[in-house]
Parts: C-alpha cells; sequence; structure tokens
C-alpha cells in the first residue's frame, strides 16, 4: 500500500523539511517508517500506521499512550531524573492538537521523536545487560507507581487473565475440530497438574493483597533501548500498556531474556533458563522497584516467571487444536513445538526455583 508521506508528515507538529521516508524496524503489527528531515537542527521522526485490525479501540489505545508519556515526562523534570527527550517516548500531535490523525482511507497514524543513537537486544548477551534492561523496566515501573491503573482502558481485554485462556482452552479442546486431541495428551496433562496454581496471581489480585498497577505487558528486552555504552534509555512499545499485576512485565522479561534457546526451538535440550541472566535481570529492576512493591508482590515475582512461560505455551497449544489460525506458522507442527518449548522452559524454571528465591532474597533485603 503507497502513502503519501508528504501529505500525512505535514498533519503533525514535527519541524523542519521531510527528507525521506523508509521502513524502520523488525515489527510485524504496525507499519513503522523513519523519517529524516533536511534541517541539521531538526529532529528526525518515527511514523507508525495503527494496526486498527488487532487494536479495536484505537483512540482508547492512543490516549493510554498520551497519558503514560505525560506523566513520565513531567515526572523525569519534577524529580531531574533525566532527559525526557531521549528516556521517553515522545508523542507528536497533528497540528488539530491530537494524539494521531484519521488519514482519508480511514488509517491511523501516529509520530514520535526519534531517539539516536540507539541499541537494543533480541538474545540477552551477558547479565550486565540484563542488568540495564532490568532497571530500565524498573524505572518505568516507579515513575509510573502514582499513575492509578483504573485510569487506563484495556487495549486487549483479558490479554494476561490466565483463567480466560483456560476456559479457551478447554472449549477448544472438547471441540477438537481438527482432532489433534489424541497428539497431545502429555501437553493435556501438563496444562491439568499446574492449571489451578497458575491462578495465584489473579485470586491475590481479587483478594486485595496485591494492586493493579500501569503494566507493559509486553517485556520482551528488544522492548528496551540502550545507549552506544549499553546503558539503559527508554522503554518503547506502548501498546498494550494498561491496568495489570507486576508480575506480568516481570514474568515475561524472565520468560523470553532467560531462556537458552529459541521461543521454537525444536531441540528441547537447548532450552534452559540462564540464572546469571535471571540474577542480573531481577537486579536492575529491583534496584528501582523494591521500595514501591508490597511483599506480597516480591514474594511472587519468581513464580511470575512460570506463570508468563505457561500461559504462552497454553496459548500455542490452544492454536495448535484449533488449526494454527493465529499466531503465524512456517513449517508443519511449529505451534506444539513452540508448546512443548516454553514447557521445557517452565520445568527449568521449577528447578532452579529455590536458587531464585534466594537472589530475590539477597536483593530486598
Amino acid at each position: 500500500m503507497k502513502h503519501d508521506f508528504n501529505k500525512i508528515s505535514r498533519q503533525f507538529r514535527m519541524k523542519g523539511t521531510l527528507l525521506s521516508c523508509q521502513p524502520y524496524g523488525s515489527g510485524h503489527i504496525n507499519e513503522t517508517f523513519l523519517l529524516k528531515t533536511e534541517q541539521q537542527d531538526s529532529p528526525d521522526y518515527i511514523l507508525q500506521r495503527i494496526n486498527s485490525t488487532i487494536f479495536a479501540d484505537v483512540p482508547g489505545l492512543m490516549e493510554n499512550i498520551r497519558k503514560v508519556t505525560s506523566h513520565l515526562h513531567n515526572k523525569l523534570i519534577e524529580t531531574g531524573m533525566g532527559n525526557p527527550e531521549r528516556e521517553i517516548l515522545t508523542l507528536i500531535p497533528t497540528i488539530e492538537e491530537r494524539a494521531y490523525l484519521i488519514d482519508e482511507k480511514g488509517n491511523y497514524w501516529r509520530m514520535y521523536l526519534y531517539i539516536w543513537p540507539n541499541k537494543s537486544y533480541d538474545i540477552v548477551p551477558d547479565s550486565n545487560i540484563a542488568f540495564e534492561g532490568g532497571k530500565m523496566f524498573g524505572k518505568f515501573q516507579k515513575l509510573l507507581s502514582d499513575l492509578p491503573g483504573d485510569e487506563l482502558v484495556e487495549t486487549i481485554p483479558d490479554f494476561h487473565n490466565i483463567e480466560k485462556r483456560l476456559d479457551t482452552f478447554y472449549q477448544i479442546l472438547q471441540e477438537d475440530k481438527f482432532n489433534r486431541a489424541a497428539s497431545i495428551k502429555d501437553e493435556i496433562l501438563f496444562i491439568e497438574k499446574y492449571r489451578s496454581e497458575m491462578q495465584t496471581i489473579l485470586q491475590l489480585g481479587n483478594e486485595g493483597h496485591i494492586p493493579k498497577r500501569v503494566t507493559h505487558n509486553d517485556t520482551k528486552f528488544n522492548n528496551v533501548l540502550l545507549d552506544e555504552n549499553n546503558r539503559g534509555l527508554c522503554v518503547i512499545d506502548l501498546d498494550t500498556v494498561m491496568p495489570g499485576f507486576i508480575h506480568y512485565d516481570f514474568g515475561d522479561t524472565i520468560r523470553t531474556a532467560t531462556n537458552t534457546g529459541a521461543e521454537d526451538e525444536p531441540d528441547l535440550s537447548k532450552v534452559e533458563m540462564d540464572i546469571e541472566i535471571f540474577k542480573g535481570f531481577a537486579g536492575g529492576f529491583l534496584s528501582e522497584t523494591k521500595d514501591i512493591l508490597c511483599k506480597k508482590e516480591i514474594d511472587y515475582l519468581v513464580f511470575s516467571g512460570r506463570l508468563l512461560t505457561y500461559t504462552i505455551g497454553l496459548r500455542f497449544l490452544t492454536d495448535y487444536l484449533n488449526g494454527d489460525n493465529y499466531f503465524r506458522t512456517h513449517r508443519t507442527n511449529h505451534n506444539i513445538e513452540r508448546c512443548r518449548a516454553q514447557f521445557k522452559l517452565f520445568r527449568s524454571q521449577l528447578r532452579q526455583e529455590e536458587q531464585m528465591d534466594r537472589i530475590i532474597k539477597s536483593l530486598t533485603s
């Protein structure tokens, strides 16, 4: 699809004259472009076409991002803790002072100030970089700790709700439209074995033992930008920022960053949890958050890694049963391989649970 970038860019309050526009990044949901300007003293920009199929409530999503980025900017200015234009995403409003643009074709667009130089990591190379990523996600939580979660809308309802995910799984298992249930008996037993325990965080929240916070909900390690010296710089990709529990953010980074294998690794001997990466990330995260978290939240940080690993494994298994119609697959049995890799990682986390508990206690004592 061709877009008139000159026309689109002129409808935002960007400085300078557009010089070039090129695709940017490796994201699969939104279309992202880097806009370069002619003038040396003018910044460059990131322009995105928002996927309104996945995000049905774009106005709600953009209001979440506006509230969060405004809050973060104000906190940095009040506390003198850093440079907002480099350490926080900066939304560029339209000439009508809106957070997003709707073009004549019904496409939704937004613009951010481009943060450069930066780097990011798909695979965490060592515990020092893990620490920096943990510190950035922790700082994100700390600065947002006085923004009530209920002020935001759910951009994807029940995104991490394990109760709903389990209900969906059992319904699709019962239907078994593609006759695949017989081939996953071990995985079904695994789901059943831990089914009750996995609802612990929801129960703690429902009983008021842990608070709902503003959470990122997609804390892959490459959603942290680092500077040229590998120091933490900025948390990006705020589309799933919404109300949630701290364990969703901590747990999903542990799931993704500590895995020694690929998410879809068919050779399960390569899949383990790297305890040194865990230690580094937890150290950075708790250096920023240990004073804002309650005891119950801290007590269940280790558990959260297993919760998020179980949840995504369950989602892969559900999609496999349902004919592979949600996650993009690249080979036969791709989703079941993904599921088995997650369940192997879960078992590795379980074996190292006592060691992880000791690390958390040493960081918070």
